[in-house]
Formats: structure tokens, C-alpha cells, sequence
């Protein structure tokens, strides 16, 4: 039987995504797991408090955002074929809603990106490390490297 059955890629499309997609792509291989993937758009709500709401320009934003991030990862699941089932983007928190997605869907391995960061960074906190302390499966983090 193999460890791992279901791996999750949480995407963040960046210029080291292949480095993530590469090695959950061989871990899925290597175990015959199904493959999946997510994108979590942090939500920041876009007002000016000395006003109203910019509701218009936010819901059109947030739309435009959505629809970007939906293709994106529509080609990076179709280089992996990970079936539109497998596929999630959405608002919401990285640091929550990536562990959410996991569990919601009996994933046993997040595979995520680490950019490795120290000082003022590290304080800032990192979505690679949110994860790890609070997935309830394990947690790949896939040291990027500059190419």
C-alpha cells in the first residue's frame, strides 16, 4: 500500500512553482496517488475608510482576480492532468483555507513552496510554515531555489 494516497499542491504562482509541481508530480508518480491542486487568494477587502466601501471597483477586482487565477491554474493542471474536480481557487486565508481544502478532501500530503526566509520575513510569518503547524496530514516544503 502506498503512504501517500491523495497529494495537494498549493500553488502560488510564482517563478518557482515548477519546483513545487516537479516534486509533487514525482511523488504522485512514485505512489500512485491522485494528484490535485488549490490556489488561495488572500483576501484583503480594497475600501477607504475616509469614504464608503469601493464596493464596484472591489467586486470587479475580485473577479477579475478569480478568473486570472482559475486559468493559471487550469494550465498547470493540465501539464499534470489533474481533472477539473481536483482544482480548487478561492478566496480567503493561505494560512487556513489550504489546510480546510486538505481535510475537506482526505488529503494526506500538502506539497507547498519555502522560500526560506530569516529576519523580518520570518517574523512576518510564512504560509509554508502556517501549514506545517497546522495541517492535519503531512507537509512537504520544497526549498525553492533560484534557477
Amino acid at each position: 500500500m502506498a503512504i501517500y494516497q491523495h497529494i495537494l499542491i498549493a500553488a502560488d504562482f510564482s517563478q518557482h512553482n515548477q519546483q513545487v509541481l516537479q516534486r509533487a508530480h514525482q511523488l504522485a508518480q512514485q505512489h500512485d496517488a491522485t494528484l490535485s491542486i488549490c490556489h488561495v487568494i488572500e483576501d484583503y477587502p480594497i475600501t477607504d475608510f475616509a469614504y464608503e466601501p469601493m464596493i464596484g471597483v472591489d467586486l470587479d477586482m475580485r473577479d477579475s482576480m478569480l478568473q486570472s487565477a482559475k486559468s493559471q491554474i487550469a494550465k498547470l493542471a493540465q501539464q499534470l492532468t489533474i481533472g477539473t474536480d481536483n482544482q480548487w481557487v478561492e478566496f480567503g486565508s493561505t494560512r487556513h483555507d489550504i489546510v480546510r481544502i486538505a481535510d475537506e478532501n482526505n488529503v494526506d500530503l500538502i506539497v507547498i513552496g519555502s522560500h526560506g526566509r530569516h529576519g523580518i520575513q520570518l517574523l512576518l510569518g510564512s504560509t509554508a510554515n502556517a501549514v506545517l503547524h497546522h495541517a492535519h496530514c503531512d507537509v512537504l516544503a520544497v526549498r525553492l531555489q533560484d534557477n
